[in-house]
């Protein structure tokens, strides 16, 4: 219908006025004629799963709501309530992700097989949500006073819309998108948006099952496409930010391979244990003094045949607490890939005391005063 208004001259601008109107209209009407079936990792299922973690969220916030006034003589705001209604509105911001790989991803494919109208329209209303969450947010966060009728004129007039909002564009793309996309994509188009969709990231939910369509053989991933950044799972670095994540961390690790042999070390600021390049490829056990080897022969063995998958210590040294701890490291299927040392200077931290909500910064002492 949108498609043949647009096609008619009629302008989105109009059609997105009326959008809300016309799915009200067609609900329990609708019928879902897709014949194609989804399964766990396919984008499509992602994206329901996104779906129904939204709805749960909206689900616990209509709690708070209610929790809010849930005495008939109450006047006053509940700190504690208000707090997490806040916590709930800042999660659903999350579904900027879930929009933006439809507009991103699920879009220019339906436009290539000539579907423009939806997209456009729907773009549109992405927006529109966009900036009553936007809204609702700095409303809930610069609200000061204590009287619950002023609380209830912010939910009303600014969280009510970006609720109902979001509830009519999960409706719309259940019912009617969805289905429309399974119909038009082909098996290798919903390749590249489960492909890509990682650079987006996800909304409230984190598809674990890796996913390709049945009727396409794997294609050769050449490293030559993307030489000069690793790509992991869940994103990835060129080598230089790598590096320079891991020896920011605040720990010292240290990575043995499944050989035993010493294949990696971090080089923070500051070191715990001293180590330097003459120990790759060493084997692990001749990096350690006689007196504690038969512990790390038994912390590998453990690790080895699946009894362990971590063990720690920690130790009081020259003045300072340290922790140390170690970690098997396995692949998807469980098998034994090399162990993990992460080291930590625990001292200051174990002085902590309260809380600290606040940015502070402590100033450098000036080298005069030095």
């Amino acid at each position: 219908m949108e498609q043949e208004l647009i096609a008619s001259g009629v302008k989105p601008e109009e059609i997105l006025e009326l959008c809300d109107i016309h799915t009200a209209a067609l609900k329990g009407v609708i019928e879902d004629k897709s014949s194609k079936s989804i399964i766990v990792g396919h984008p499509v299922h992602t994206f329901k799963m996104e779906n129904r973690a939204l709805s749960w969220e909206i689900d616990l916030l209509e709690k708070k709501l209610l929790n809010l006034n849930k005495k008939d003589d109450v006047q006053q705001v509940d700190e504690k309530i208000w707090n997490e209604i806040k916590t709930h509105v800042n999660a659903l911001m999350d579904v900027d992700k879930h929009y933006l790989r439809k507009e991103n991803l699920l879009f220019p494919f339906l436009e290539k097989h000539g579907i423009t109208g939806p997209p456009t329209v729907m773009w549109g209303k992405h927006d529109e949500t966009r900036k009553l969450l936007t809204d609702a947010i700095e409303s809930l966060s610069r609200f000061k006073s204590s009287g619950i009728d002023e609380a209830n004129k912010i939910i009303e007039n600014k969280l009510r819309p970006a609720i109902n909002s979001i509830v009519e564009m999960v409706y719309k793309e259940n019912e009617i998108l969805f289905p429309m996309c399974l119909d038009k994509l082909s098996a290798a188009e919903w390749y590249e948006v489960y492909k890509q969709s990682i650079e987006f990231g996800f909304c409230l939910y984190d598809p674990q099952t890796e996913w390709h369509p049945k009727e396409l053989e794997l294609p050769d991933e050449s490293p030559e496409l993307d030489k000069n950044r690793i790509q992991l799972a869940s994103g990835n670095f060129t080598i230089p930010e790598l590096e320079a994540i891991l020896n920011t961390i605040p720990f010292d690790l240290s990575f043995v391979d499944k050989d035993d042999r010493v294949r990696y070390f971090t080089q923070g600021k500051e070191r715990i244990f001293v180590r330097n390049r003459a120990i790759l490829g060493r084997k692990v056990q001749h990096c350690h003094p006689p007196s504690s080897v038969a512990v790390v022969e038994q912390i590998l063995s453990d690790f080895k045949d699946g009894s362990k998958n971590s063990c720690a210590f920690w130790i009081n040294m020259r003045g300072k607490f340290i922790h140390i701890e170690y970690y098997a490291l396995r692949d998807k299927k469980g098998a034994y890939l090399g162990t993990l040392e992460a080291t930590q200077n625990l001292t200051e931290k174990r002085k902590l005391e309260g809380e600290r909500r606040l940015l502070s910064y402590e100033k450098p002492v000036s080298k005069e005063k030095k």
